[in-house]
């Protein structure tokens, strides 16, 4: 039997409906995903399922003795209490304290933290032992990896593989998609479908859907397009026929007005602005921490190049915006040095939103009182500016206190892309978009001139935008060339090395290395000239990654030869400005 089955649900606030009649049976056991764009309705149909929310039409049915728990998408700022103090709350039970201590052990809580101390990850999963309190026959989850580190995402797939109740989620995480989603309910227009498949094949067959659905309209058009023509010619005799042609244009013409289409996808264009020299950034043995006898960093040594695109990956509390603050000289280090490269403008997107004004408009957030604003030097209507992030003329009016976690977002976006330096520094960008923008702003990012540094728990997002990684644990920090999964395949084999048996001593010990000779005085003529010839061969090889990188976009590239051309022209590209750096560095010392 059902634990949940909706009938005919409309919901509406105003305009068209944003649920309209839908229908839907949640069975013991499941693991369904909700899908749709940003404004769908998909929150407001949890909020009905959960009975927070009352349809204006149509019925919610529940099994008998059902239980349902409901974990909303905001994570409060304030909360009194304890993590043991507020479990206990929920079970509404003094008696069954050894309950909130299980669900303590159960989610890896401390039980005597105060939960305003507590990280956003944290705090999230106390939430969840909250409804877990309760315990649900069904758990209803509104973006639950928003704030939450890589580590916990994947606790948290693990949890709901094996865990006794139904679930029913939204998310925009890929990766957590394809390992918890094996059911899908994507709500497309007010209307809502089924898909009794993991969320790989509802991709592939959502969009066999949407072509037919194309060709359908296309057909369409072309016989009003007809029928327009034939009646502007005049109707030649009343005949039964005629006025029956005439209904069934009139009946057309009613379809094509109650046609709800497909909303528009943002349109992003990033453009970097100047050019900094090769080394953007470089450290040396920089240590860092608010307590002197605590340091939250510790003898980082990095080297960022012009045009890297690097993902920073760590645990919450690692250091990670500690490390970004070192970056854009928003912190001083307590050892060792560190400095900006020559031309480098920052550009930040901070994941708080602290940039937004929430009692100002959207338009006065981005243009503050200006009709017009210039991007990538080209000058746009401050509207049609907004219409690109999906901001409609009326939205742009509204205070910002109003938009929807995904509005946010793609706001901040907005002023960012007016000013996006040449090293774009972004701190959790994916929290609350939806699919369809995070994949456009992928493919920006991808294409992007100057250097990024990214923040994200976004596993599909790093390995669609980072070429290397640096990971923060225990206060150091590792670089990886690659993405997420490149990184966790080079841990792979370093756990597997670390396991192996030690290799035998050799009986012959090899001769010792010789001694590099220091003692010389100035560069040789070779070196003399490579620092002549370099910079031009670097900056032919960035334009050929530039170009294979472009090829790589195209619809029928050849993805393997491309790859492979890519890797090896990006491996020349790293030699040359080693090579390069090495040898300006020599030429300043022995000045």
């Amino acid at each position: 039997m059902a634990l949940i089955t909706l009938h005919d649900v409309t919901v509406g606030f105003g305009n068209a409906p944003v649920l309209e009649n839908i229908s839907l049976s949640i069975e013991p056991g499941a693991r369904a995903c909700v899908t749709g764009r940003n404004g769908e309705g998909k929150s407001t149909l949890l909020k009905v399922i959960a009975g927070i929310l009352e349809p204006d039409s149509g019925e919610v049915l529940k099994a008998p003795s059902t239980r349902v728990a409901y974990l909303p998408q905001d994570v409060p700022e304030d909360r009194p209490g304890t993590v043991r103090d507020i479990l206990l709350d929920a079970l509404h039970d003094p008696a069954r304290a050894h309950v909130a201590d299980a669900l303590c052990t159960r989610l890896s809580l401390p039980p005597e933290a105060t939960f305003n101390a507590l990280s956003g990850g944290l705090r999230r999963r106390v939430l969840l032992g909250c409804a877990l309190a309760r315990e649900p026959h069904l758990l209803l989850l509104d973006e639950p990896t928003n704030h939450l580190d890589i580590p916990s995402i994947k606790w948290l797939e693990q949890f709901l593989a094996t865990a006794p109740f139904a679930c029913l989620f939204i998310t925009h995480d890929r990766a957590f998609l394809r390992a918890v989603a094996k059911t899908v309910f994507d709500l497309d227009r007010g209307i809502l479908s089924g898909w009794d498949c993991d969320y790989p094949t509802f991709l592939r067959r959502k969009a066999d859907l949407l072509a037919d659905e194309a060709v359908y309209w296309e057909r369409k058009a072309k016989k009003l397009s007809e029928e327009e023509a034939w009646l502007r010619r005049g109707v030649k005799a009343r005949t039964c026929r005629n006025e029956g042609r005439v209904a069934a244009l009139m009946k057309l013409r009613q379809e094509f007005a109650e046609r709800r289409t497909q909303g528009g996808n943002a349109t992003l264009t990033l453009a970097a602005d100047g050019r900094a020299g090769d080394l953007v950034y470089r450290c040396e043995g920089v240590t860092f921490g608010y307590d002197p006898a605590k340091p939250i960093l510790r003898d980082v040594s990095l080297r960022i190049l012009r045009g890297e695109r690097v993902g920073i990956i760590g645990a919450n509390g690692s250091g990670k915006s500690t490390l970004l603050n070192l970056i854009l000289g928003r912190l001083t280090p307590q050892t060792g040095e560190q400095r900006l490269g020559s031309n480098v403008k920052p550009a930040f997107f901070d994941q708080l939103r602290g940039a937004l004004d929430p009692e100002a408009t959207v338009a006065e957030n981005v243009a503050e009182g200006k009709e017009f604003v210039t991007v990538g030097g080209v000058r746009k209507h401050l509207y049609g500016y907004l219409g690109d992030f999906l901001f409609t003329p009326q939205r742009a009016r509204t205070p910002v206190k109003a938009l929807s976690g995904g509005e946010r977002a793609r706001l901040l976006l907005a002023r960012l892309f007016l000013n996006p330096g040449n090293l774009l520094v972004m701190d959790e960008p994916t929290n609350d978009l939806d699919v369809e923008t995070l994949e456009l702003l992928e493919e920006q990012l991808a294409n992007y001139q100057g250097t990024l540094l990214l923040v994200s728990h976004d596993r599909d997002f790093i390995d669609h935008v980072a070429t290397s990684v640096l990971v923060v644990e225990e206060g150091r920090v590792t670089a990886y060339p690659g993405g997420y999964s490149d990184w966790q395949t080079a841990k792979a084999r370093q756990e597997a090395a670390q396991q192996a048996p030690a290799p035998k001593a050799e009986a012959a010990s090899k001769p010792a290395a010789p001694k590099r000779d220091n003692s010389a005085t100035r560069l040789s003529y070779k070196e003399r000239r490579l620092l002549e010839t370099l910079p031009s061969e670097i900056e032919a090889l960035e334009a050929k990654v530039a170009d294979l990188n472009a090829q790589l976009t195209a619809p029928n590239a050849d993805y393997t030869a491309l790859s492979a051309e890519l890797a090896q022209t990006q491996s020349t590209l790293d030699a040359a400005v080693e090579q390069y750096l090495t040898l300006e560095e020599k030429a300043e010392s022995l000045k």
